[in-house]
């Protein structure tokens, strides 16, 4: 005999307000992108960009009004089994499916009648996940040893500006990317000894180093970088090909055809999932975050490990933030990381304080942020403002609650004496 599975009123409730969302949705998504589409045409989504090898395939048409009422009938499908039988362990899953579903049909409608290059996108939004995976993973290693990390969009700043300074100096983009990576590891060391050692509250220091970072940055760009032009020449690291995955049909350009920042966070995440769980060092570092106490007991040195676990996720930020210069534009701009460093800790609770999981959920933060870009360019009515919300917006819905309570490491956060 089956053992029924018995919820909890709080999990019963949140399947509730699931199936009402799914089907408030799927009002809206047949109102205003099915019945609001008729007339209006084809979105042509393209499949290639004019420089890949594959730049023979051809378009992929979508009936704008067929796709969105076909889309609201899916949701409000969702929504009925939702509310009167729900999904279990998939609900989590079935939520990222009715998301995407509501994005391609707003794409549809939004491209009604014109042409969009739909793996353009989609490069643009695998690239501009990068700087957040490195933020949340960086967060990720810290928490994990119960050190909250706040500092992350200062960490990101000083890379960026270390970076760019320091590529400008030597006329190289690799002394800037080890510029980045050093001066993370500073910030993570100022952290590291005055939450550890000094026992000092860990959200404030966080919350210093960002202050101080922004306006150290402010000073020395007005200061320096605007009257020695050639201290912030763009000098950055362009994108490189691996051969043959590069040719791969659509997959090809989103993935195997980008700069080395996209292919060393996919390599980071695969190997922190790996260490982390599969490993001994990875179990030592989870008890730490989860029972300090007991930890130490067994001869596990905690100081050290949340020492170690600081430290490198200083570097990763700092890394991370020389994708913002040498990544991208080359030069250093004031306050250019607009917030990514808290966008990476949302990402991080979202992925629940997984490297997959912060990988996952920094996609949907990059494509909320490339979607707001393309659709500028569409020029679909919506104003400029509330497009540039749009990876805030993500981010809000995500601390929310609404993909689920996510369960920080036990200790996270508290000091720890050792007796």
């Amino acid at each position: 005999m089956i053992a029924e599975i018995v919820r909890s009123p709080r999990e019963i409730r949140r399947a509730r307000y699931l199936g009402i969302t799914y089907l408030l949705l799927a009002a809206f998504v047949l109102w205003v992108f099915g019945i609001g589409s008729i007339g209006e045409g084809t979105a042509e989504f393209g499949m290639a960009r004019p420089i890949d090898t594959f730049n023979w395939i051809p378009n992929l048409p979508v009936p704008a009004a067929a796709f969105g009422i076909g889309v609201a009938v899916a949701l409000a499908a969702l929504g009925g089994v939702q509310l009167f039988r729900g999904f279990g362990r998939w609900q989590n899953r079935v939520l990222a499916l009715s998301f995407v579903l509501f994005v391609f049909a707003f794409l549809a409608w939004a491209a009604a009648g014109k042409s969009f290059n739909l793996v353009g996108m989609l490069r643009t939004a695998v690239e501009r996940s990068t700087p957040i995976t490195f933020g949340a993973l960086a967060g990720m290693l810290g928490e994990r040893v119960a050190v909250i990390n706040i500092a992350i969009e200062g960490q990101l700043l000083a890379g960026a500006f270390a970076g760019a300074l320091v590529a400008s100096i030597t006329g190289n983009a690799w002394p800037g990317v080890a510029a980045a990576i050093g001066i993370g590891l500073l910030l993570g060391w100022v952290l590291a000894v005055l939450a550890i050692r000094y026992r000092v509250d860990q959200i404030i220091i966080g919350v210093v180093i960002n202050i101080f970072v922004l306006g150290l940055t402010s000073f020395l760009t007005i200061r320096i970088l605007a009257v020695n032009p050639h201290l912030n020449r763009g000098i950055k690291l362009s994108s490189w090909r691996i051969p043959g995955l590069g040719d791969i049909p659509v997959i090809g350009p989103i993935f195997f055809d980008q700069t080395i920042f996209v292919y060393a966070s996919l390599i980071l995440v695969a190997l922190l999932a790996y260490t982390l769980f599969r490993t001994r060092w990875g179990l030592q570092a989870r008890a730490v975050g989860e029972h300090p106490r007991a930890a130490d007991t067994v001869g596990i040195n905690v100081y050290r490990y949340r020492y170690f676990n600081v430290l490198l996720g200083g570097a990763v930020a700092g890394f991370g933030g020389a994708y913002f210069t040498i990544g991208t534009v080359g030069r250093f701009d004031e306050n250019m990381t607009t917030g990514r460093g808290f966008i990476a800790l949302a990402a991080m609770i979202f992925g629940r304080w997984h490297p997959v999981g912060a990988l996952s959920a920094a996609l949907i933060f990059g494509f909320a942020d490339a979607l707001a870009g393309k659709l500028g360019i569409l020029q679909t009515g919506i104003p400029s403002e509330f497009l540039l919300m749009a990876p805030y917006i993500a981010t809000l819905v995500v601390v929310t609650g609404i993909v689920g309570k996510a369960r920080p490491p036990a200790a996270d956060g508290q000091v720890y004496v050792k007796e």
